[in-house]
């Protein structure tokens, strides 16, 4: 039997929910690009991804503005179209952990659905944001009758899982300066695999605190490495903003 819910125009639906379908074609236009762009839905049929689109919804989040917090019910899977978002977490202490900037197109916060919890982070729009959201449930049903998008995602997982193995070894055989220049490149770069390019920039929300979170080092000894990077010309600023001027230095030291 199947478990995909039916798409929204084989049910019976009002005028009120048509006239709302109608107001923006161009998004619904933008969800389906942007999902059929992700690696869950590389190999799905695009009347899948259709179908999958017309099961969420669209909203704008401006610049500050919360999607979930940390400790939410898990109850829905985000898109993130256009805009930027922060995901982080606070200790029982208060102490805020950065934990990566979501960048378009990319789904979001399908941890907690999939392992039907709480959430463990917060995610925080960190510019006016569209963002395309489903309930749980649709998606897992969705899941459920596309078995490469379920194994694309335990792919994306289980990346996830190495990557955090990836810190522990990089605590265990890197110094900071190495530390740092991973966690500098990777706030800028999706994959060590695919570095950019010398002017980079992080994100402006990035600040000395979350780099020694992130790095695993305290906040006055963080700024010492940042200062000797900027003296060396591997690292510059512009406005607020962090600029990696020299990828391969950063290379180097991560060893990479």
């Amino acid at each position: 039997m199947s478990h995909f819910p039916s798409p929204p125009w084989s049910q019976p639906s009002s005028v009120d929910s048509l006239a709302a379908m109608a107001v923006n074609p161009r998004l619904g236009r933008d969800v389906e690009r942007a999902l059929a762009s992700t690696p869950v839905c590389t190999d799905v049929s695009a009347r899948a991804v259709h179908d999958l689109a017309e099961l969420g919804s669209t909203r704008r989040y401006q610049r500050g503005s919360y999607l979930f917090h940390q400790d939410d019910e898990g109850e829905e899977v985000f898109l993130l179209i256009a805009g930027k978002i922060e995901i982080s977490s606070l200790s029982m202490t208060g102490y805020r952990q950065l934990h990566t900037t979501v960048q378009p197109p990319q789904l979001f916060g399908e941890l907690a659905v999939l392992g039907e919890g709480r959430r463990t982070t917060s995610a925080l729009a960190v510019e006016d944001s569209d963002v395309w959201v489903v309930k749980g449930d649709l998606f897992l049903g969705f899941l459920d009758e596309q078995p490469s998008a379920s194994r694309a995602l335990m792919r994306a997982l289980a990346r996830q899982v190495r990557a955090h193995e990836s810190l522990v070894d990089d605590l265990l055989f890197l110094d900071l300066k190495g530390r740092l220049a991973k966690r500098l490149l990777g706030l800028v770069s999706p994959s060590m695999d695919e570095l950019p390019k010398d002017g980079a920039q992080l994100p402006a929300v990035v600040t000395q605190a979350d780099l020694a979170s992130l790095a695993g080092g305290s906040r006055e000894s963080v700024t010492r490495v940042l200062s000797d990077f900027q003296k060396r010309g591997i690292v510059g600023r512009s406005g607020k903003r962090y600029v990696l001027k020299d990828v391969k230095a950063l290379r180097r030291l991560a060893g990479l």
